[in-house]
């Protein structure tokens, strides 16, 4: 058989480079990396024999078009937030383009990127999404809309990711440090706070190697039915791990960094809001309501496990010594 051609967008990010590693050791595929900046491919050869690199803007695809029109597998993980005029030509118009360029005698799959902030438990869109969103949450909530009734809808896999950690604090891996794993250092600052608060609230989180897993399932096999009940015509994956409340992560950071828990005060939402006053933070209509919903949680999720791979950090213990955030002697805490 011919192996096969996937086109990976957004391939010098942390993501991307995760997944184009995961897949140059895992199968024979022939890899196109659309990318903006060769210099930013740090994770793997831009002169391996099977890869080849597509460098320019996400918003100019027509000068790749013979070569997309070669792909039978596409993973779109290039994604663009901050200024609102860029963020729906990136994240709205570029990937209807895109898809119009493909050729649907030779495609079979592709994976899109969207984020699970715009799903509810039971991943379904949330309305408040398009509504109160930001820019990046906004125009991720109206491309999932318009793929729906894309004519390759059927093709389409959407996974979501939770919150992601790859790359190491000191910036000494080969990966891209994503931005969660970026501020743990500035998180750890403000433990002598957080250990004294409680929350009632929980999230999930993955590390890239893990999406890398999924993303490379599903660019390596056929494409399966959708088995979750109650979705559309595209399938929605949530990428993270089983949930874990704030209060949780608190206690795992504070064990990490070597500080004692303090009997914990209640984070009412008078106390929020005072907080939010006093503290040198700005809120938005979107941040106002992820504070009101509190559990970013769904079911079901998928792990690398639900598709027969093996989690490369499946607790946050895991993905603290994945990141080197320096560990500072043990505490053991009561309860």
């Amino acid at each position: 058989m011919t192996p096969a051609r996937i086109l990976i967008t957004g391939a010098s990010g942390c993501v991307g480079q995760y997944t184009a590693a995961w897949l140059l050791e895992n199968s024979d595929a022939e890899l196109l990396l659309w990318l903006r900046d060769p210099a930013k491919l740090t994770a793997i050869s831009a002169q391996h024999p099977r890869v080849q690199l597509l460098v320019g803007d996400l918003r100019d695809p027509h000068c790749f078009a013979n070569q997309l029109a070669t792909v039978s597998r596409v993973i779109h993980t290039a994604t663009a937030w901050g200024d609102p005029e860029r963020a729906h030509q990136v994240n709205v118009v570029a990937v209807k383009t895109l898809l119009g360029l493909l050729n649907p005698e030779v495609l079979e799959q592709i994976t899109y990127f969207s984020t699970a902030s715009i799903l509810n438990r039971d991943l379904q869109p949330l309305p408040e999404a398009l509504a109160y969103g930001t820019e990046y949450i906004q125009t991720k909530a109206q491309c999932l809309q318009d793929l729906e009734h894309h004519p390759l809808a059927d093709r389409i896999v959407a996974v979501f990711p939770t919150l992601v950690f790859g790359g190491r604090v000191d910036g000494t891996s080969p990966f891209p440090t994503s931005y969660l794993t970026e501020g743990l250092e500035e998180a750890s600052r403000w433990l002598w706070l957080a250990r004294w608060l409680r929350a009632d609230a929980s999230f999930h989180f993955i590390h890239a190697a893990d999406i890398a897993c999924i993303c490379g399932h599903l660019a390596t096999t056929p494409k399966l039915p959708n088995r979750e009940a109650g979705q559309g015509a595209v399938r929605r994956l949530v990428m993270g791990q089983p949930a874990i409340s704030v209060n949780q992560a608190i206690a795992t950071l504070c064990r990490w960094r070597g500080l004692r828990q303090t009997p914990g005060l209640p984070l009412w939402g008078w106390l929020i809001e005072a907080l939010i006053k006093v503290l040198p933070i700005e809120i938005n209509a979107w941040d106002r309501f992820s504070i009101k919903q509190r559990h970013f949680v769904h079911d079901p999720i998928t792990t690398p496990e639900r598709v027969g791979g093996h989690s490369h950090a499946a607790t946050l213990e895991a993905v603290l010594a994945d990141s080197g955030l320096p560990q500072r002697g043990k505490v053991h805490n009561k309860g």
